[in-house]
Protein backbone atom coordinates (compact mmCIF):
# COMPACT_ATOMS: atom_id res chain seq x y z
CA UNK A 1 0.00 0.00 0.00
CA UNK A 2 1.22 3.65 -1.07
CA UNK A 3 1.56 6.34 2.12
CA UNK A 4 2.21 8.62 -0.12
CA UNK A 5 1.49 12.63 0.20
CA UNK A 6 -2.23 13.58 0.10
CA UNK A 7 -3.57 16.69 -0.96
CA UNK A 8 -5.41 19.55 1.54
CA UNK A 9 -8.82 19.53 1.94
CA UNK A 10 -11.58 16.80 2.66
CA UNK A 11 -11.56 12.91 1.02
CA UNK A 12 -12.80 14.55 -2.20
CA UNK A 13 -9.45 16.19 -2.89
CA UNK A 14 -7.98 19.72 -2.52
CA UNK A 15 -10.97 22.50 -1.41
CA UNK A 16 -11.50 25.29 -3.98
CA UNK A 17 -10.47 28.59 -2.02
CA UNK A 18 -13.42 31.51 -3.23
CA UNK A 19 -12.54 33.66 -5.75
CA UNK A 20 -14.34 36.87 -3.84
CA UNK A 21 -14.82 38.52 -0.66
CA UNK A 22 -17.21 36.59 1.37
CA UNK A 23 -19.62 39.51 1.45
CA UNK A 24 -19.78 39.71 -2.32
CA UNK A 25 -19.46 36.35 -2.73
CA UNK A 26 -23.06 36.11 -0.27
CA UNK A 27 -24.19 38.89 -2.30
CA UNK A 28 -24.36 41.53 0.28
CA UNK A 29 -22.07 43.63 -1.64
CA UNK A 30 -24.30 45.49 -4.48
CA UNK A 31 -23.11 48.56 -5.06
CA UNK A 32 -20.88 48.31 -8.07
CA UNK A 33 -17.38 50.15 -8.49
CA UNK A 34 -16.66 50.68 -12.31
CA UNK A 35 -14.02 52.47 -14.07
CA UNK A 36 -15.22 54.58 -17.81
CA UNK A 37 -13.03 55.06 -20.60
CA UNK A 38 -12.03 58.25 -19.25
CA UNK A 39 -10.67 56.70 -15.80
CA UNK A 40 -13.20 58.14 -13.55
CA UNK A 41 -14.16 55.94 -10.96
CA UNK A 42 -17.52 55.97 -10.60
CA UNK A 43 -20.02 54.01 -8.35
CA UNK A 44 -23.47 52.79 -9.70
CA UNK A 45 -26.32 51.78 -7.16
CA UNK A 46 -28.62 48.94 -7.86
CA UNK A 47 -32.04 50.20 -9.58
CA UNK A 48 -31.01 52.15 -12.34
CA UNK A 49 -30.80 51.47 -15.83
CA UNK A 50 -27.04 51.72 -15.79
CA UNK A 51 -26.65 49.67 -12.82
CA UNK A 52 -27.94 46.41 -15.12
CA UNK A 53 -25.82 46.92 -18.09
CA UNK A 54 -22.73 47.94 -15.34
CA UNK A 55 -20.34 44.82 -15.28
CA UNK A 56 -17.54 45.02 -12.95
CA UNK A 57 -14.15 43.52 -13.99
CA UNK A 58 -12.09 42.95 -10.85
CA UNK A 59 -8.57 42.05 -12.95
CA UNK A 60 -8.83 46.36 -14.48
CA UNK A 61 -9.22 47.65 -10.61
CA UNK A 62 -12.99 47.56 -10.62
CA UNK A 63 -14.91 46.19 -7.34
CA UNK A 64 -18.07 45.72 -5.70
CA UNK A 65 -19.03 48.36 -2.70
CA UNK A 66 -20.99 47.20 0.58
CA UNK A 67 -22.21 51.03 1.01
CA UNK A 68 -21.95 54.15 -0.89
CA UNK A 69 -19.58 55.43 2.31
CA UNK A 70 -17.05 52.63 1.36
CA UNK A 71 -17.24 53.80 -2.14
CA UNK A 72 -16.52 57.91 -1.52
CA UNK A 73 -14.16 56.77 0.70
CA UNK A 74 -11.72 54.66 -1.71
CA UNK A 75 -12.32 57.48 -4.35
CA UNK A 76 -15.07 56.94 -6.41
CA UNK A 77 -18.32 59.32 -7.33
CA UNK A 78 -21.63 58.63 -7.89
CA UNK A 79 -22.67 58.99 -11.76
CA UNK A 80 -23.47 62.89 -13.69
CA UNK A 81 -26.56 63.51 -14.34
Amino acid sequence: MDMGMAAPGGPDGPIPSPKMPPATAAGTCAIKGNISRKGDRIYQMPGPRDYERTQVDEASGERMFCSKDGAKAAGWRAPRG
